[in-house]
């Protein structure tokens, strides 16, 4: 039975609740974008499942853990593929944006400031386009613009926002990669992602 009710409570930032939002934008499907303030965050741990955000709250019953809201919401609305095997040619994706996400963060990690200038020239010039190539390759394959089928799924939309957010850094650059450029054109001609876009409040994560 489809929710009636859709709340998303998170910072006022992109950070890890932005891939729901946008699912939720893409679809269409209207739901209350709760962004609280950090001076509240302390009040309002306690009502969290797990006391952290984002937290999801269908019908007034709340879940945690970010992977695991944007999962039901894209299964909801049909944003998974058509099939199990799309679903995981989906979840293959994810996987490997993870994976690009788990190397950059490793420069953070790093607190000795030579070695750490070390590891970012390293992560930019030989691990980043190393998961470049598989994203343009599976673009290629696929050859409608997304990584799964002919349209949208959350595949593209965790791909998308990940990416968004490295380029606005300037630690991705996307020249060298045509399907990857024609890929973020597709997400961003989406209309419903578009007005989306137009109006949500801009950060670095």
């Amino acid at each position: 039975m489809a929710p009636t009710t859709i709340k998303l409570l998170y910072f006022d930032a992109r950070g890890r609740a932005e891939v729901s939002r946008l699912v939720l934008a893409a679809v269409g499907q209207q739901f209350e974008d709760i962004r609280l303030p950090r001076e509240k965050w302390a009040t309002e741990k306690a009502n969290t499942p797990f006391g952290q955000l984002p937290v999801l709250e269908i019908d007034g019953r709340r879940y945690a853990q970010s992977l695991a809201i944007a999962t039901y919401l894209a299964r909801e609305f049909g944003l998974y593929g058509a099939t199990n095997e799309d679903g995981l040619a989906v979840d293959q994706v994810i996987q490997l944006s993870i994976d690009l996400s788990s190397s950059i963060a490793r420069t953070h990690r790093e607190r000795d400031e030579t070695k750490k200038a070390e590891l970012v020239k390293k992560t930019q010039e030989v691990d980043v386009p190393k998961f470049l190539e598989f994203f343009e390759k599976l673009l290629h394959q696929n050859g409608f613009g997304y990584f799964v089928g002919a349209t949208l799924t959350l595949a593209d939309i965790i791909v998308y926002d990940q990416l968004d957010s490295l380029i606005k850094r300037g630690f991705v650059n996307t020249e060298m990669y045509p399907s990857i450029q024609a890929f973020i054109r597709n997400v961003e001609g989406n209309e419903n992602i578009k007005s989306y876009l137009k109006t949500r409040t801009e950060s670095d994560h």
